[in-house]
């Protein structure tokens, strides 16, 4: 745990215990304070018990406790005493309910000044004394382990599930026959069958899944926070089973808090958005970071009148006026995601709209239905992943081309919008699916950050961030980011990398699709042109490569940091992200490029079109999972087994690619190849004018003649 930590080195721990419990859903509710610069609410988790410990009969138990009495006891040294009374409240708000919900709300406990009581309750902590006398009590309770930082917990409870109205449907279920009338044993068997609702009755499980986040509290909760994490444990409770899989924190992010960034937009209005941070959502919310966490989400978030909440979620939400000057905003995620993919954007945003757009887009999708539908007839066959509402099993879903979008900027940047980024969208969603498929989310919300974003783009389930930079340089510039970060829908979010440190997964593949997408989209372009666009970037991203390999450190340089130890696990579940928060790691851009040159050099031996039908049956056999780089190249090199002869095999690539620092031994004779394109010479010398008329110009310290005019070229 956190003690076992060097705190000198730059990994990002992933501290929480996901081998023993795992959340399975989320319920948020959040209230957005720009004059604070807070965010404030509660989170429902809601949870499964892990792989390391099911108990399957009451006779298990007191075996499989044995591996916590070492693992998971409560270290009386550590865990110190948390103050439980004169603890903060929850401030009242306008009950919004989103499904008209049942189910009661938490009873007010404060005093006149807004201050929880801490009086004895069924479940919970008789008193601080208590919290403070572990050794008393014995040192084998089990402890829960949420990944948490920059945050300010009030209180953590167990929620009363079974108090839900309508919950008996869920007690007088034929698996619950035989079970234990105890209430805590029954809450969470309540908890697994609403986890276990079949994908064909989503709806009734978000239902359900909100009833019971409004259901109240049962008893609170020991909790300790440390640097990078948040310790839960409830008295005599010795086994993740027993342990309450419903539970509630109360809490609020700090201003200085990592995940989330307040600041102003364009147009100096107020704003708020997660903006990539290297230490993800714990600064937002507690959660289980590491990726195996694959969970689900519903939340509200309150804010003032005028502001626009744009987040993933798969309905395009509007807002709900609760009280004057206060809107509420609600969004939902079906597929299962690691909580590092969840974003939000608080701001003024402005929708951008073109009225006359409509047709064009319309002529788009039916032009890349007919061309594309018959590519993808395995989708017929069963998914591989948990079981969710599946975009890839909807017959409709698969002959979207275009799935719906909208774009979101400043006042002072809509215009710009209009003319520029409107017009690319239907035509990159298009291309992208006429590669790949189906696409894996339902719609797209496409915002224009901040100027202090740091990156040209950044994609999360269902909505883009772009920077500003993108759209003065016309569609080229435009074009090509946005369909990176398209790509990242299937090759990021869809499927996901096991092991964090393996980020060429996700980059390296939209670096290469990002040149294809956007090949696709110009449709007018000849083959020769969109040849060489594509060498031309392949030079400029060889000497870029070339430079950071000369320029930065071997250790940061390798694809697979962890090699044969990729995608292993502690037995708690706990791990760390090898060099994580390197602060120049950041910067780096090895994982994109050396990634995009495997994939290069893999297209061009096997051949563009059967690689890319390749890559359409891996991300039909693994979406919605998780994987480590040999799942695809095991796949690929399966489906071409005649390059085995010439020496290409997993471990080859792994040892020229993945597992060594600097430039791969195959692309080191690359670099003189692309320099005799035709476009890359004109650009050559279109760029050698301008340097010799800038000389001439910084020499005479005049305006030039007239003899003197150069006429470029318009490259």
């Amino acid at each position: 745990m956190e003690t076992q930590l060097d705190p000198m080195k730059d990994d990002l721990p992933l501290m929480a215990n996901t081998s023993y419990m795992l959340v399975k859903h989320y319920v948020l509710d959040l209230d957005v304070d720009f004059k604070s610069k807070v965010i404030e609410g509660s989170i429902v988790l809601f949870f499964e018990t892990g792989s390391q410990y099911r108990k399957t009969s009451s006779t298990d138990k007191e075996g499989c406790q044995l591996q916590f009495d070492e693992t998971c006891k409560v270290r009386a040294s550590e865990l110190c005493c948390i103050p439980v009374t004169n603890m903060s409240a929850h401030s009242a708000k306008t009950e919004y309910n989103d499904f008209d919900l049942c189910g009661k709300g938490e009873e007010d406990t404060s005093d006149k000044n807004g201050n929880h009581s801490n009086e004895d309750q069924t479940c919970g902590i008789s008193s601080s004394k208590d919290c403070c006398n572990i050794e008393n009590q014995g040192n084998t309770d089990f402890l829960l382990v949420l990944d948490c930082c920059d945050l300010s917990v009030l209180k953590v409870e167990e929620v009363d599930v079974a108090a839900v109205a309508g919950i008996e449907k869920f007690t007088r279920s034929a698996k619950l026959t035989g079970v234990s009338k105890e209430p805590e044993n029954l809450r969470n068997q309540i908890v697994r069958e609403i986890v276990t609702l079949p994908a064909d009755r989503w709806k009734e499980q978000l239902y359900y899944f909100m009833c019971c986040s409004q259901a109240p509290g049962c008893g609170q909760l020991l909790f300790t926070t440390g640097t990078w994490s948040l310790e839960l444990r409830k008295a005599g409770v010795q086994t993740p089973t027993d342990f309450p899989h419903a539970i509630r924190i109360w809490y609020k992010t700090k201003p200085e808090g990592r995940s989330v960034t307040w600041t102003t937009d364009q147009s100096g209005r107020p704003c708020v958005y997660t903006m990539g941070s290297p230490i993800n959502n714990r600064a937002l919310f507690p959660c289980q970071e590491p990726p195996v966490a694959l969970s689900t989400w519903q939340a509200s978030v309150r804010t003032a009148a005028g502001f626009v909440v744009l987040m993933s979620g798969e309905n395009a939400a509007e807002p709900d006026q609760l009280q004057e000057g206060i809107s509420s905003w609600y969004y939902y995620v079906t597929m299962p995601m690691p909580a590092s993919t969840f974003t939000i954007a608080v701001g003024c945003w402005q929708e951008v709209k073109q009225q006359a757009f409509t047709d064009v887009v319309q002529t788009n999708t039916e032009f890349s239905l007919s061309s594309s539908q018959t590519d993808f007839r395995w989708h017929e066959e069963i998914c591989g992943h948990v079981e969710y509402p599946c975009r890839f099993q909807n017959p409709a879903a698969r002959l979207q081309a275009v799935i719906p979008y909208r774009v979101f900027a400043p006042w002072c940047l809509m215009e710009r919008c209009e003319e520029c980024l409107l017009q690319l969208i239907p035509q990159c969603l298009s291309a992208a699916y006429s590669t790949l498929g189906t696409h894996p989310f339902s719609r797209l919300d496409v915002l224009i950050v901040p100027s202090n974003f740091s990156s040209l783009g950044m994609a999360s389930p269902h909505i883009i961030f772009l920077s500003q930079s993108v759209l003065p340089g016309g569609s080229h510039l435009c074009g090509t980011r946005l369909c990176h970060e398209i790509a990242h829908a299937w090759f990021g979010l869809a499927i996901g990398a096991r092991d964090w440190t393996e980020e060429w997964i996700s980059e390296g593949f939209a670096t290469f699709l990002e040149d294809i997408f956007w090949a696709r989209a110009q449709q007018q372009l000849a083959h020769d042109e969109v040849k060489g666009q594509q060498e031309l970037k392949a030079l400029l991203r060889w000497r870029r490569l070339r430079d950071e390999v000369q320029n930065s450190e071997e250790e940061l340089q390798i694809l697979r940091p962890k090699r044969e130890s990729t995608g292993e696990l502690s037995e708690s579940g706990a791990s760390v992200v090898k060099h994580g928060l390197k602060a120049e790691k950041i910067f780096m851009q090895v994982h994109y490029l050396k990634g995009y040159f495997l994939l290069q050099s893999l297209a061009r031996t096997i051949g563009e079109a059967s690689y890319l039908a390749s890559l359409r049956k891996f991300v039909h056999k693994f979406h919605g999972q998780l994987v480590l780089s040999q799942d695809f190249l095991c796949m690929l090199l399966e489906d071409i087994p005649e390059q085995k002869e010439s020496g290409l095999t997993v471990e080859s690539i792994f040892q020229n690619w993945l597992d060594t620092s600097g430039i791969p031994k195959p692309l080191l004779e690359e670099g003189e190849t692309w320099k005799e394109c035709q476009l890359v010479q004109q650009v050559s010398d279109e760029v050698t004018k301008w340097i010799q008329i800038n000389q001439r110009i910084r020499k005479s310290g005049k305006k030039k003649r007239k003899q003197d005019e150069v006429v470029f070229q318009k490259v």
